[in-house]
């Protein structure tokens, strides 16, 4: 019961990185030290649910699928997304300095957590590096591009966001962003609108079934170089969260609100130079050092 209540709370974290965009729930998944049996199981649902079908053996292929893992994993996942959706969005807006840094932190320590995970980098694997890098950078600078607000662009929507939201340092919310669907998932979720919320979930299933599998066998066979590129894509997608950005141009939201479509990072100098807002860099950089001492540490619990 202990163990599961743990596999709960750590659900829950990554539920609450998922709504973030910039977030990745992949990266709070290896942190906790419970992506690679995530993977695992997730994988064997497919074959195993098949197989309980034809046999009827229900404990035993529930056994082979780690259902109590998942299904735990899954209620504190879902559990904070509705809890926690206003919350977010709140701080995000009150707090955007303060709340970035934190998370700039919580990456750049996950970043350096999958290093050491790795034995030492040869040429292979600091090319990949690179390139999940600058694949990282080039996605998280890009602009929206919009799908349309249906049924068919919301199961869309949920298959490419959560083939990313597995891998550690992409986030699914981000990704929803650049396809202009996040603010739609935002509000289904806040006004529990059964029909979009039913769609997206089928997509997500069929992305997250998909690319269990490629994640699974990369990390199997190649598994020096697959963390190369994940720790490569961890750093390029610092871009996003840089803390400090100024606006340079807005668009008009599906609800009819403004909101900013292209940004640029600032130093917290120039910040408080273009903007004319107090950088909180002492704050900030607090934030920052507490939320990377936090991911040492529950990394260091978890190696033990």
């Amino acid at each position: 019961m202990k163990l599961m209540l743990w596999v709960f709370l750590k659900g829950m974290l990554m539920g609450a990185a998922d709504v973030v965009p910039g977030v990745s729930g992949g990266t709070i998944a290896f942190i906790t030290g419970i992506y690679e049996r995530l993977l695992q199981a997730i994988k064997a649902v497919p074959s195993q649910i098949f197989l309980l079908a034809k046999e009827g053996v229900f404990f035993e292929r529930w056994r082979q699928v780690d259902g109590t893992f998942l299904i735990t994993l899954l209620a504190g996942i879902v559990s904070s997304v509705f809890l926690f959706a206003n919350l977010i969005a709140y701080l995000l807006q009150a707090f955007p300095i303060l709340v970035w840094s934190g998370f700039f932190g919580l990456i750049l320590a996950s970043a350096f957590v999958l290093k050491t995970a790795t034995t030492q980098w040869k040429a292979r694997e600091l090319m990949v590096f690179v390139v999940g890098f600058l694949s990282a950078w080039y996605l998280s600078a890009l602009q929206t591009v919009a799908l349309p607000h249906s049924l068919f662009g919301i199961f869309i929507s949920g298959l490419v966001a959560i083939s990313a939201m597995i891998l550690p340092g992409i986030s699914g919310s981000f990704i929803l962003l650049m396809l202009g669907t996040y603010s739609l998932v935002l509000d289904s979720i806040k006004n529990f609108e059964l029909n979009f919320l039913l769609v997206f979930a089928s997509g997500c299933a069929v992305g997250l079934l998909s690319m269990a599998h490629v994640l699974s066998w990369a990390l199997r066979r190649h598994h020096n170089v697959t963390l190369a590129l994940l720790t490569g894509v961890m750093l390029g997608a610092l871009n996003k969260v840089w803390p400090w950005k100024q606006t340079v141009s807005f668009r008009e939201n599906s609800k009819g609100e403004i909101v900013p479509l292209e940004q640029i990072n600032l130093l917290p100098t120039q910040f408080q130079e273009l903007v004319g807002a107090d950088p909180q860099f002492i704050a900030a950089l607090g934030v920052f050092g507490l939320s990377f001492i936090l991911v040492l540490g529950v990394s260091r619990v978890n190696s033990k």
